[in-house]
Parts: C-alpha cells; sequence; structure tokens
C-alpha cells in the first residue's frame, strides 16, 4: 500500500499477536508493526509467521548504538525481507549511514529488497518540558524534529517517523519524497493515552502524513477489523 495503515502488534506474545490478525480475512493483507516486546519476545520467527499470513512487516525495533553495532545488526535485519524498519536519528550522522550499509547488504546477501530506513526524530511522547528539561534540547520539538530530519535525508534514510503536525515541515524542509511516517494517531472518539503530540486520521492525511502507525484505537476495539476499515476510510477520504 503506498500509503499504509500500519497496527501496531503491540502484544506480548506471539500467540496474541496472531490470534489478532487472524480475525481479518484471509484477503485483507495489511501492514503491521512488530516492536521490541513482541520482537524480544517471540524473536525473528515472529516476522516470518506475520509474513506467512501475507501482511508487510514494519520492523520497529529503534537501534541506537555505535556504528559498528548499528551496522551488525542492520546487516541481520536486512534478511528479513521486511517493509520498513527504525534507527534513532540522535545516533548521528555516521551511525545512520552505517544503518544503511548494513540493511543494504544484509538485503543483497539474502536476496530480498531493503527495508526502508526510517529514523526516529522525537517520540510522540516527548512535549516541550522533556525536550528542554529532560533532554537539556533548547528550542521548540519542531525545530529538533526538522533538524532530525535534514540529518536524515542526508544520511541517506528514506524517512522518518514523526508527528502529524510535524510532517508537513518536514517535506517543506527536505522534500515530499522523504517519507513522514506519524504515529499519535487516534480517532476523534479516542483517547490521547500516553500520547502528547497527537492528531486524527483525517488531519494527517491533509497534513501529507505517508503513513499513520495505529495500536490501541484498532488492537483493543471490540471489532478491530470493522475500527481498521473505519480509519482507512476517513485515511482515505
Amino acid at each position: 500500500m503506498k500509503r499504509p495503515i500500519i497496527i501496531a502488534l503491540d502484544f506480548p506474545t506471539a500467540e496474541r499477536a496472531l490470534a489478532f490478525l487472524d480475525q481479518f480475512p484471509a484477503d485483507l493483507h495489511v501492514t503491521v508493526k512488530i516492536g521490541m516486546e513482541l520482537f524480544y519476545a517471540a524473536g525473528p520467527s515472529i516476522v516470518t509467521e506475520v509474513q506467512a499470513r501475507g501482511h508487510a512487516v514494519f520492523l520497529d525495533l529503534k537501534l541506537h548504538d555505535i556504528p559498528n553495532t548499528v551496522e551488525a545488526a542492520m546487516r541481520v535485519i536486512g534478511q528479513l525481507g521486511v517493509t520498513y524498519t527504525t534507527v534513532h536519528a540522535a545516533g548521528g550522522h555516521v551511525m545512520l549511514s552505517a544503518a544503511k550499509r548494513g540493511l543494504v547488504a544484509g538485503a543483497t546477501a539474502a536476496g530480498v529488497t531493503a527495508p526502508k530506513l526510517l529514523a526516529i526524530t522525537q517520540l510522540t511522547s516527548t512535549n516541550q518540558a522533556i525536550l528542554n528539561q529532560d533532554q537539556q534540547i533548547m528550542g521548540t520539538v519542531r525545530a529538533s524534529v526538522v533538524h532530525y530530519a535534514k540529518l536524515s535525508r542526508a544520511s541517506d534514510c528514506d524517512g522518518v517517523i514523526c508527528s502529524a503536525q510535524e510532517v508537513q515541515a518536514i517535506h517543506t524542509a527536505v522534500g515530499a519524497d522523504f517519507l513522514g511516517i506519524t504515529p499519535g494517531i487516534r480517532p476523534a472518539s479516542a483517547q490521547s493515552d500516553d500520547q502528547q503530540r497527537v492528531m486524527t486520521p483525517a488531519a494527517a492525511a491533509k497534513a501529507g502524513s505517508n503513513g499513520l502507525v495505529i495500536g490501541r484505537p484498532i488492537t483493543q476495539a471490540a471489532d478491530p477489523v470493522q475500527a481498521y476499515r473505519d480509519i482507512m476510510t476517513e485515511w482515505s477520504n
């Protein structure tokens, strides 16, 4: 899908994640996020099992380490055939470039397409106080996010993870072809939970988001398939 709705499979076990996916019709192939909780519990096999059901995988492990370690880890991830994966922009230019090299090398060795490399800018749980006081980064959240987007583009990343509130500024700064994948998406009727910088699917579409990451409004819905379809309708229209 060109502009996917990515369902966050934030489950503690493979059994629960797969049981959730089994509610979807066999012909409805979606994109799902496998994050740290599920991957650490189930390992690479959960990626294979999800792909076997026809779904695309966004492997969201948010790598952040010395360049050599990140490159080696990305070489492994590159072999898994996932569609997207993540690294922290805060790791800097050398680390980001190493991540891309590792992904391409791993994918080439496995004969698969290299995943899109997305850099984490500022988490959607980060607000102005956290940025300035905890991280000791002066200025606005938006300025920090745009800076990280410029750094990521210069380091050969394919896009960033950001709030939909910042995606328009990112596209203005680095180009509309640079992906802005946006978590912190909540339908108007949903709670914000622990997210600070949120937006509805319709507003995110208007802002220019290239893809949405949505967890609890779908995974905890009484009818997850209908919740997914409703959000897709709002997003597409």
